[in-house]
């Protein structure tokens, strides 16, 4: 054995030791670290001759890389839909690398057993069905392409076609409809080879995202029968806005289509008692897509999708080698998703899971609305910002006002990057109903009031760099 790897062979808690020491100094000073630093060209390192071991290489990161390490997972990056790593989630993501279990089968450990608890124990969480089956994939764009996936399965199997043997020869253009949906239903649609161009946007209620049902009546009538995929939205990217979701499931009695429900985060509805109506309907879906490394506050990269259809699902994605054996009455994971290669996801999130429970995810879910409406209230009485939207749960959409410059997309670019060089918060920048605005996404287990008069404060402060630096845009 090569000396260095022999070395760190008798030598793990030493090593575990150091990398948990510097884990721990991370994660106790994330509030001073800045929310998102700049990227950075590094220079160029060769590849040496002679590895120095795992201890000298942990040493020359610290060295290198740890300082310029942003706080992306701290209680003020309100870019995105992002949660941190509850502690109980960081265990369970360490024990996942060191553990390194095989998931693609049943036959090797109790791994592929937990996941399926922990499936369990989300569906639970989300109140959904029992029928539904679960697995754990990459994120909610790998999610929605399961879904979709299974949706054009579905839909070439009414037209005689086994798209999974077949390929996408002979079949018309599958139709998708929708009203906000998600950059990610786009990419899956891509990926899929069904074309964005066939996802038609149909209305949403005035000063709303969310769909017109009648609008959507209207579209399927037309269709006059022809199948398609109807995507709903449960927590639309710029309002958390929600489609009536049990008026969509009632059509289904009328009219042909597969039901996929993108829930990404606004899944997490179902935690908190006074949002759960909000969901109402879910449970009529065909396909549904949560993530976990948004609200549930696990590590990158995790998601969950369930399905109703097992046997589309399997029809879809079953792998086929000599290797692998018979597929059984429990399909192995490596039938049911695109990746064959698995990580043993489920872990961070089991842990979490029994660390804090119902009520943990509940306090998480209900502070984080009651953040997003602090902020709220705070730019309802200011003359430098103005809301754009309603804030319906955890996402706070808003402009800037009061400058005499007409607020472009180029002028909230150039007030957010003041904003992040700060250092204090990050955001991102949106474009809702015609107009370019900010939104400030709640989601992390950590936030609390200080953070929110923390993030305040920086908003205002930028407002006035803003105007010192460009004189002529402050009124």
């Amino acid at each position: 054995m090569y000396t260095s790897l022999a070395q760190d062979q008798q030598q793990w808690q030493a090593l575990m030791a150091e990398a948990s020491q510097l884990s721990a100094e991370f994660l106790n000073t994330i509030d001073e670290r800045a929310v998102a630093t700049a990227s950075q060209s590094l220079p160029a390192i060769s590849l040496p001759d002679d590895g120095s071991g795992g201890l000298a290489a942990l040493r020359k990161f610290k060295a290198l890389y740890y300082p310029q390490l942003s706080a992306s997972a701290g209680p003020r990056y309100l870019g995105f839909v992002t949660g941190g790593s509850t502690p109980a989630a960081v265990i369970g993501d360490w024990l996942t690398g060191s553990f390194d279990q095989n998931l693609s089968n049943y036959g090797e450990s109790v791994a592929p057993e937990i996941e399926l608890q922990t499936i369990q124990l989300l569906k639970d969480l989300f109140h959904i069905p029992q029928e539904f089956t679960g697995t754990f994939v990459t994120g909610a764009t790998m999610s929605n392409f399961v879904g979709l996936a299974q949706g054009r399965q579905w839909i070439a199997r009414q037209a005689g076609i086994d798209i999974a043997t077949q390929g996408l020869y002979g079949l018309h253009p599958i139709k998708v409809v929708s009203a906000c949906p998600h950059s990610s239903i786009y990419k899956s649609l891509s990926m899929l080879g069904m074309g964005k161009n066939q996802l038609a946007n149909v209305a949403t209620l005035p000063d709303r995202e969310a769909i017109n049902i009648n609008a959507l009546t209207d579209y399927l009538e037309a269709l006059k029968g022809e199948p398609c995929i109807v995507v709903g939205n449960a927590g639309t990217v710029n309002t958390v806005d929600f489609d009536d979701l049990k008026a969509i499931g009632s059509l289904k009695a009328k009219y042909n289509f597969w039901f996929h429900v993108d829930a990404a985060f606004g899944g997490f509805a179902a935690c908190a008692p006074a949002y759960q109506h909000l969901l109402k309907g879910m449970e009529m879906a065909d396909s549904i897509t949560i993530d976990a490394h948004k609200w549930l506050n696990v590590p990158y990269d995790s998601a969950m999708q369930f399905s109703r259809h097992a046997d589309i699902q399997l029809e879809v994605f079953q792998n086929s080698a000599a290797y692998l054996g018979e597929i059984g009455d429990k399909p192995d994971f490596v039938h049911l998703t695109p990746e064959n290669s698995r990580r043993f996801r489920a872990l961070p999130a089991w842990f979490s899971l029994m660390a804090y429970g119902r009520k943990g995810y509940r306090e998480i879910v209900e502070r984080d609305i009651a953040m997003a409406d602090l902020l709220s209230g705070y730019i309802e009485k200011s003359s430098q910002f103005k809301l754009l939207a309603p804030t319906r749960l955890n996402v706070v959409c808003f402009t800037l006002q009061g400058l005499k410059r007409e607020v472009d997309l180029e002028l909230v670019q150039q007030f957010l990057e003041t904003l992040t060089q700060a250092g204090k918060v990050f955001m991102t920048q949106t474009i809702y109903k015609g107009q370019p605005g900010i939104r400030a996404a709640f989601s992390n287990w950590r936030t609390n009031t200080q953070d929110v008069n923390i993030t305040w404060e920086s908003l205002v402060q930028t407002w006035h760099t803003l105007g010192e630096y460009a004189p002529s845009l402050k009124s």
